[in-house]
């Protein structure tokens, strides 16, 4: 069977180039369960996962052949899949550190899938020091991006520790078993429908007239609004935005979530910007160590989501620009700088609407569909240096067969002019943190995760940025 191939698949094939493989991967950790090896544990899942034969079709798809012609517009389905392939079984080298994990999903993040097959991994990995198994996964990018391969993991996984029908996540049992448990929407009339629709096509209509008004509007925000990152602007020249090669270095490191809560709650913003001055501090030391730090901010672009706007089905995605503030050397002063440029951002997000929020990201991002031009990195103005992506997942603590997840990280894409990615997630009280680089262009990324600390211990540390009031003094104090 055929199945046509949606261009907002194909750019990610035809972004794809030796030097710049277009799949996203997660790093998952598990404790066995009481009176359960890691060795034990380890070929649970192997067999497990073999004996899931009833694959739901998103893991049995693959580029149509020839895969150089018709693989960028069309879809196949493969009869069946061979696990001896898809399905690796690993075992570190000694001392199995987690270096050497760490090590290894470096070098097996920079091959490409094969086009030929589905385009899918897993690798099961034993042999660590402390006993934990972990899972290495990768998918195309065409097949899924990282929030949906994420909750595809998480589909796996059960709050209950006592739960013993953990199986693949390609399992289509997974798929019955949420059929089971979800309660069936009250069935529409045909004037219902038919005034939905009339009403989805008006609103769309709405929205499209109001593009260019909209986009001035932007425009005119980002003249007027020294805070506002708008689409176009210029972004500092670094390191991390350079031509790059096919080989990846991957460092990973979790907290616990409440630490960020209480700098956020300290302070008076939201997690996320805790997460992004995280970000800059560590980035601020990094590149002082590796060349010389830029005078002006770096610029991150953020995806934002548009749940919460009239309209939205949930799943619609923007992005934003966010001035980094890494110019600023006082932490107290950087952090108001983030928060100065998140929320100018999202005000401006707010007051579009949906499918306007959606060609504002659009524009933010477009440069990112032509960085495998020869050429285009080197001699084209870029509107930001980095990507930084946080994913929450579920609060309670999660299991697999009643081993305990200990740490989820994502492995994201590093490419042509953006030789960084962090992603974030935060699942079972901690927050995960995954960073991805070009290996040649960004050495010694592991000491990254130091900064990363070392700036959480900052925020921590300084007097609270929020406005003086009874229930918190402390502003005052600083004056």
């Amino acid at each position: 069977m055929v199945q046509y191939m949606p261009v907002t698949q194909s750019m990610f094939l035809i972004a794809e180039t030796r030097d710049q493989p277009m799949h996203v991967g997660g790093l998952q950790l598990f404790i066995p369960r009481q009176g359960q090896t890691a060795e034990e544990l380890a070929e649970e899942i192997y067999e497990r996962f073999r004996a899931a034969t009833d694959i739901q079709d998103l893991f049995l798809k693959r580029p149509a052949s020839p895969a150089s012609i018709a693989g960028y517009t069309a879809w196949q389905h493969a009869h069946d899949i061979d696990f001896d392939y898809h399905v690796r079984r690993i075992v570190l080298p000694r001392p199995g550190s987690i270096k050497n994990l760490l090590r290894y999903v470096s070098l097996s993040h920079g091959a490409l899938l094969d086009r030929s097959r589905p385009m899918w991994e897993v690798h099961i990995i034993e042999g660590l020091t402390d006993g934990r198994v972990a899972l290495y996964t990768k998918i195309h990018h065409s097949l899924a991006d990282g929030v949906t391969a994420l909750r595809i993991l998480q589909r796996t996984l059960s709050p209950d520790p006592d739960d013993r029908t953990g199986t693949a996540f390609w399992d289509k049992e997974i798929t019955r078993r949420r059929r089971r448990r979800r309660t069936p929407a009250p069935a529409k009339t045909l004037a219902q429908r038919l005034t939905g629709a009339l009403g989805s096509a008006l609103s769309t209509a709405d929205d499209l007239i109001g593009l260019a008004p909209a986009a001035a509007k932007v425009a005119m925000v980002g003249v007027l609004d020294r805070d506002f990152v708008a689409p176009l602007q210029q972004a500092p020249s670094t390191v991390l935005n350079v031509p790059i090669g096919s080989a990846r270095r991957f460092a990973a490191q979790d907290w616990p979530i409440e630490r960020l809560r209480a700098v956020a709650r300290r302070h008076r913003v939201t997690f996320n910007d805790v997460l992004i001055a995280m970000c800059s501090g560590a980035l601020r030391r990094y590149l002082a160590d590796q060349a010389p730090l830029p005078e002006e901010s770096l610029n991150a672009m953020v995806p934002v989501s548009l749940h919460d706007q009239p309209g939205d089905d949930g799943n619609a995605v923007t992005a934003i620009i966010v001035r980094m503030a890494t110019d600023v050397a006082d932490p107290a002063q950087r952090l108001q700088e983030i928060v100065r440029s998140t929320t100018s951002a999202k005000l401006v997000v707010r007051k579009l609407k949906p499918l306007q929020s959606l060609a504002l990201g659009a524009a933010n991002v477009w440069p990112l569909a032509f960085a495998p031009v020869p050429g285009f990195v080197n001699y084209t103005p870029r509107g930001f240096n980095l990507i930084i992506s946080s994913v929450p997942g579920p609060e309670e603590p999660q299991y697999w067969n009643g081993a305990r997840l200990d740490g989820t990280y994502p492995v994201s894409i590093a490419m042509e002019g953006l030789a960084m990615n962090i992603t974030v997630t935060t699942v079972g009280g901690k927050v995960n943190l995954g960073v991805i680089g070009a290996r040649a262009q960004l050495p010694r990324l592991q000491r990254i995760l130091d900064h990363f600390e070392a700036a959480l211990v900052e925020l921590e540390q300084i007097p609270s940025i929020a406005p003086a009031s009874p229930d918190n003094p402390e502003p005052s104090r600083r004056r």
